[in-house]
């Protein structure tokens, strides 16, 4: 990273000294927009030192995404725990909790902006405020409250509740390279010129790792895909999205039961199932935020293959048909006993 750093500051220096002046080195880009429902194609001349430092922009908006997540979730649970088992909120605290939070925040909705343009690559996409503000909403009350029912569970358990964690992170991490080892596909490689296989793995495993960590806490809007080059899926992949939601649904509802079962009164001074029903509606709030975003607000819904309302479609018409099947046996059966007659 550091050479990135120092490769950027010298592509941004030589740019400075020769402003105003045409780049001798420049490559045609294109890119889609949607208008009015229309793909339009847009050409535009990029010099080679402006797309070197597009590169490195782009990679520092994966670096501070990982940052946030690394950095803010683990410091956000310990504050949460801390609260909880003390009992006070002293404003310091409160502050820090505030910024870990926004922190955290603005690093799921830098992930789902960043899953757009990976997926969409070969589409100029703009998000508007209206967008931002539904995913900015569904990734806050998705991220707090998994967080508080993770610090619940664990204060009720304490040691016991680690096995339970422990298997759910590695459960996220493996399934990435159970998939790949499914496939029977080669390890990709040329991910960078000089990286050899060995680094090539590292790179693979630390990536995998920053996945179930977003993952553990909140949906991190792609999926990897170990044996592409590009490391993610670009697919539209819903029954991913769904699975993972129903998944940590289960999860969270568990998990809150044992909180109010088996919590501890000290712990808190409010009712238990007042804060158990909370939460669940505070995550199942976010998740009709996320279904709102892919419904109306995606920039580019107009490709879907099908979107949320012809999912909930063919499952009403899938379950129509099913009961029509079965009352029309039994009048096949009365029409066949009256002809036997």
């Amino acid at each position: 990273m550091k050479w990135r750093c120092l490769e950027a500051m010298i592509k941004y220096l030589t740019l400075w000294k020769k402003e105003g002046q045409e780049e001798p080195y420049v490559s045609l880009t294109r890119k889609k927009m949607l208008i009015d429902g229309q793909e339009v194609l847009i050409e535009w001349e990029v010099g080679h030192s402006i797309r070197t430092l597009a590169m490195h922009r782009n990679a520092y908006k994966r670096m501070s995404q990982i940052q946030a997540f690394l950095g803010s979730v683990p410091q956000l649970t310990y504050q949460l725990y801390v609260t909880l088992i003390s009992a006070e909120v002293p404003l310091g605290r409160a502050v820090l909790m505030v910024f870990s939070l926004i922190s955290v925040t603005y690093g799921a909705t830098l992930c789902n902006m960043l899953a757009i343009q990976i997926k969409y690559d070969d589409y100029k996409i703009r998000l508007g405020p209206l967008e931002v503000l539904c995913i900015t909403i569904w990734r806050t009350l998705e991220i707090t409250s998994r967080l508080m029912i993770l610090v619940l569970f664990s204060a009720t358990l304490k040691l016991k509740a680690v096995p339970f964690l422990v298997l759910n992170f590695l459960i996220i991490l493996f399934e990435p390279w159970v998939k790949f080892w499914r496939s029977g596909a080669q390890m990709p490689n040329n991910i960078e010129k000089n990286f050899s296989r060995v680094g090539t793995l590292v790179v693979l495993i630390s990536v995998t790792i920053l996945y179930a960590g977003i993952n553990f806490s909140c949906w991190s809007a792609m999926q990897l895909k170990l044996a592409d080059r590009d490391l993610v899926d670009k697919g539209q992949n819903w029954g991913h999205m769904g699975l993972h939601y129903s998944v940590r649904l289960v999860e969270n509802v568990v998990m809150v039961l044992v909180f109010k079962f088996l919590g501890v009164k000290v712990l808190l001074n409010y009712c238990h199932s007042l804060i158990a029903v909370q939460l669940i509606i505070a995550y199942l709030i976010s998740i009709g935020f996320m279904l709102l975003f892919f419904q109306y607000l995606h920039p580019l819904r107009s490709l879907f293959t099908h979107n949320v309302v012809d999912y909930l479609h063919c499952v009403c018409c899938r379950r129509h048909h099913r009961e029509r099947a079965e009352n029309e046996e039994p009048s096949l059966e009365a029409e066949t006993r009256q002809s036997i007659v």
